[in-house]
């Protein structure tokens, strides 16, 4: 099992969140046990895992809504405990749940959500640049109570953003929301990413991982990992993956001959189907013109030779699956 700190180098720059074996408990239940993870600014980082397994936890000690049992953690250098103004009006945060005032209108709420944060009182043009960006406009005078929960996620957003803070956490921010506004969201996060800001985002869609610079999974309150998106296909698939379709089977010699390859790694080859084959390589860049170049030495047709790029929903279950075997062997 990887500690999250361990990916950092001293090339990178200062962390703006730390952690040191954080641990919650609930009772008899360990909520979120040693998380150990430094973070640089200006990254997306995203937190995965399934339901229960200790993210929303992780994020309310990182902001001091919960004291840690043990461990530490810091925020611009500083414990969650210690915030001083200046830290706080530099995180912005959407809860999982959703915590606004139904009884006031959409508008009623982010300018309160603004005002809380010392914004000018001239600030309608970023109140309304806002409300465009979780399409919301032309809802202004609308009763939050009268909102679908997809709307009041938007609506949780834009207040979570409305002083531009420079650490942002989001709580599955994309939760019941449509794929192209999904998308549209993500634009938006990406803009702040090279604005210099940090993210900090846990989300149900797996497949989310692909936009994160860095991403950390999650199980059983413990963190299994942390690497980039490719790195994690890496980790799950054992190198990268090329899929080979011939015109006929490939058996017997052939076969051996294409285990014994140096460009195949540990001889993984399985077959996927009467005429496809699985090959994992180091690098399918370099492998490729290796694997054609095998195929015309062996005067094999080839229909098709391409890098494959599983679903992370398949990764995602592949690195939970080694992370428990990991977790088992240590007991």
């Amino acid at each position: 099992m990887c500690a999250g700190a361990s990916h950092m180098t001293g090339t990178e720059k200062q962390p703006v969140i730390a952690t040191e074996r954080l641990t919650k408990t609930f009772g008899q239940e360990t909520a979120v046990a040693e998380l150990t993870l430094s973070l640089p600014e200006g990254i997306i980082f995203g937190f995965i895992g399934p339901s229960g397994c200790g993210k929303t936890t992780s994020i309310r000690l990182l902001l001091g809504i919960y004291a840690p049992d043990s461990g530490e953690a810091t925020i611009f250098e500083r414990a969650p405990h210690q915030f001083r103004r200046q830290e706080k009006e530099q995180i912005g945060y959407m809860p999982q749940q959703f915590v606004l005032y139904p009884e006031l209108s959409v508008w009623e709420n982010l300018n309160f959500a603004a005002s809380l944060y010392g914004e000018p009182v001239r600030r309608k043009a970023r109140l309304q640049e806002l409300l465009e960006l979780v399409e919301m406009t032309g809802h202004e005078n609308k009763k939050v109570r009268d909102l679908s929960g997809g709307m009041q996620r938007r609506l949780s957003l834009a207040c979570a953003l409305v002083h531009n803070p420079q650490l942002i956490f989001l709580d599955e921010p994309t939760a019941g929301i449509d794929p192209v506004l999904r998308r549209k969201f993500w634009d938006y996060f990406r803009t702040l990413r090279e604005e210099g800001r940090t993210l900090f985002v846990t989300t149900q869609y797996v497949g989310e991982a692909a936009y994160c610079d860095r991403v950390g999974v999650m199980a059983n309150g413990r963190l299994l990992m942390i690497d980039t998106p490719e790195g994690l296909r890496r980790r799950a698939l054992g190198g990268e993956i090329i899929h080979l379709y011939t015109a006929e089977f490939l058996a017997g010699k052939q076969l051996i001959s294409l285990r014994e390859q140096d460009f195949v790694l540990a001889g993984k080859v399985k077959h996927i189907d009467n005429r496809g084959l699985e090959i994992v390589v180091d690098d399918a860049g370099v492998a490729l013109p290796e694997l054609i170049a095998w195929c015309e030495r062996e005067d094999i047709a080839i229909e098709s030779a391409s890098e494959y790029l599983p679903m992370f929903d398949d990764v995602f279950v592949t690195l939970l699956e080694t992370g428990e075997r990991a977790d088992d062997s240590m007991v």
